[in-house]
């Protein structure tokens, strides 16, 4: 093939396969004397290759921007300020993604649709395995590596089509342009074919993929730990209920009459959760040759402003927080760096001021973290608050005062939710609330004593009150978590500093979460694989500042022993990873595969009364909007206008 693929050529294509790949051509800066860019060019040098690779590498979606992530203001874990319009902050934060939330998704109007993009990079990747060879200047080595590199990209663009859509095409090689209308109208394949092919693509791009990026220029490149993360990752979801021998999907069949969620006997679906074990631990083994290791305290000292002269109580949620945010730090596997500004200006749309600064033209404050993520946190002794003995009896929205005990968390003598104390340090981490106190607001750390620490106010009427229809609070609470500790702050009325991040994809507490998971659904709690089981789920726990599982459980909990079954194991695992991995984008996956998605849904999205001006009216449950969910929403509708042009396409069930 001598020419490069042009848009106006691909048109006919796409509209038979529902695919399309004009933006190949993207990396393409320098053109022939006739204008028309050819593969020969893309390939004659390698300087002009790696432009090529990036191309491939562009169509990785957004992680972590709200119009690009999926799943990050698409579900029940973040709630927007609905009817927002103010133009410096729907532009730059577009609310467009916020409406699946609000069920406003059609198979005639798909939101976060990425269908063609994805078979565009899988094309992208095609192309450079078939051509990277005629590069005169590079080594045999460096180009099994791209070809590596890309070879799991394709992986990635199929599980994040898979993830969506459920059996999908499968792309083994990508179609000639002369292929005719029958051949381009493919179908989709049964899930396990396709879990399977993401699977066998992983473990062939291992072997040639470098085990660490040796520079810090190709931080975000794939290595071998990324891949055998990775790899754990896809392995767990082709376990999960969702998608291992679903019985629920299982009238979903091609037009053929093949089924596509094959249904399977138990033993065939632990075979899934064996694979998975055996997937996870080989990729911890790999992270450790890595230096992977869990961010604790100790790593602070590499973060700006840090001082040594901090307390432990602020070292500890610092160090949890900054385990997502901390730039390249040896928890991080896989880091996004495709995402950009969109980080940061999320940061500073939805960053509440202080009680020393009035609200002008800063923060709008208009994410807000409904009432159930909120519950979902441990108390200090590492339960839920419904299981702690020291919680009986203890009304949640009754209201108390800051003591000392809590100064470093909770404003010294302000009134706010008894739920707002004696929780474990992530509470703190991760969430701003009224009373609550806020470290990263200042600009200089040598010496800092309580009172030096800003604190929040959200009552009507305080600095960080209701300020129209335009601005938050919207449930009460804020997303501290998404800021970097030490590095963002409002420095005035009208000024503060972001920061930006990668993305976390993975990191090694994510990991360590999935092994449990895998262990306890292949063998439950006291199987072969025990002590790894309470051993890599109780070092995230220690990291987070709480007693390890047996610890909490059998003595503060009104029900010792609960680990020992699978299922209260699995409650502990799913409630561990809903607070770690909390507005990481994990999510609104986690509990779509765990098919717990309609039944957290029913919950409700709750804030508090934020037009109350006083403690008693403010600290009040109110119901801030209702969710649907149904069979249907596990999975995106394929969209109108695809099934239209390839009628081998079968649209998925209740669309």
């Amino acid at each position: 093939m001598k020419k490069f693929i042009r848009k106006s050529v691909l048109v006919l294509a796409a509209l038979s396969l529902s695919f399309g790949f004009s933006a190949c051509d993207r990396y393409l800066n320098v053109v022939p004397d006739d204008g028309i860019p050819t593969i020969d060019m893309a390939f004659n040098l390698r300087s002009t290759a790696i432009r090529y690779l990036s191309t491939c590498y562009s169509y990785m979606p957004l992680d972590g921007a709200p119009a690009g992530d999926s799943a990050f203001l698409t579900g029940d874990e973040l709630w927007d300020l609905v009817g927002r319009i103010v133009s410096n902050t729907s532009s730059r934060v577009p609310n467009t993604y916020f409406q699946i939330a609000r069920g406003y998704q059609t198979a005639s109007n798909v939101r976060a649709n990425d269908w063609a993009s994805m078979y565009e990079g899988i094309r992208c990747c095609d192309i450079l395995v078939d051509n990277i060879e005629r590069v005169p200047d590079m080594t045999r080595t460096e180009k099994q590596q791209w070809k590596a590199e890309v070879t799991f990209l394709k992986a990635y663009y199929h599980f994040n089509l898979i993830r969506k859509w459920g059996p999908v095409p499968i792309i083994r090689q990508s179609l000639p342009m002369d292929a005719d209308v029958e051949t381009v109208r493919v179908h989709r394949e049964p899930i396990d074919t396709c879990f399977d092919f993401v699977l066998s693509l992983l473990d062939q791009a291992m072997p040639d993929l470098p085990l660490v990026n040796v520079s810090t220029d190709e931080y975000g490149r794939i290595t071998q730990a990324i891949c055998a993360a990775f790899k754990a990752r896809v392995a767990v979801y082709a376990a999960s209920p969702l998608f291992n021998g679903n019985e629920e999907e299982a009238t979903l069949l091609d037009t053929d009459g093949t089924p596509l969620f094959p249904q399977k006997t138990p033993e065939q679906k632990l075979e899934r959760w064996a694979y998975a074990v055996t997937a996870c631990k080989e990729a911890i083994d790999v992270c450790e040759k890595a230096d992977r290791w869990l961010y604790d305290v100790d790593d602070l000292v590499t973060l700006p402003k840090y001082s040594t002269t901090l307390v432990d109580t602020l070292k500890r949620t610092l160090a949890v927080r900054a385990a997502m945010s901390h730039r390249w730090n040896h928890e991080l596997i896989w880091g996004n760096t495709q995402t950009g500004a969109q980080i940061q200006y999320f940061q500073q749309w939805t960053m509440p001021n202080m009680t020393e600064y009035n609200h002008t033209t800063w923060g709008y404050r208009f994410i807000g973290v409904p009432l159930k993520i909120v519950d979902q946190f441990y108390t200090r002794n590492g339960l839920p608050t419904g299981n702690d003995l020291e919680w009986e009896g203890v009304n949640l929205m009754g209201l108390q005062e800051g003591t000392e005990d809590h100064s470093y968390y909770i404003q010294q003598g302000y009134t706010t939710a008894r739920m707002n104390f004696n929780r474990e340090p992530r509470f703190y981490a991760f969430l701003g609330f009224d009373g609550g106190k806020w470290l990263d607001q200042l600009t200089a750390y040598n010496e800092i004593a309580v009172d030096d620490i800003l604190h929040v106010e959200c009552r009507n009427g305080s600095p960080l009150g209701k300020g129209g229809s335009e601005t938050g609070p919207v449930t009460g609470y804020f997303p501290k978590k998404l800021y970097p500790p030490l590095q963002c702050a409002v420095t005035g009325a009208n000024a503060g500093t972001t920061y930006w991040y990668p993305w976390p994809i993975m990191r090694l507490a994510d990991l360590y979460l999935l092994y449990a998971e895998a262990i306890n659904e292949a063998e439950g709690p006291n199987g072969a694989h025990r002590e790894d089981l309470f051993k890599y789920l109780d070092a995230v726990r220690a990291r987070a500042g709480i007693p390890d599982v047996k610890t909490a459980w059998d003595e503060y909990s009104n029900n010792p022993g609960y680990y020992n079954s699978q299922y209260g194991m699995r409650d502990i695992i799913h409630r561990e990873r809903l607070i770690e991995l909390c507005f990481e984008s994990q999510r609104f996956w986690d509990i779509r595969r765990w098919k717990e998605a309609a039944a957290e849904y029913q919950k409700g999205i709750y804030g508090l009364t934020i037009i109350g001006s006083t403690a008693e009216d403010y600290n009040v449950r109110k119901l801030v909007a209702s969710q649907t969910f149904g069979l249907k929403d596990y999975f995106w509708p394929i969209s109108t206008y695809y099934i239209e042009r390839n009628p081998n396409l079968v649209q998925n069930l209740g669309w």
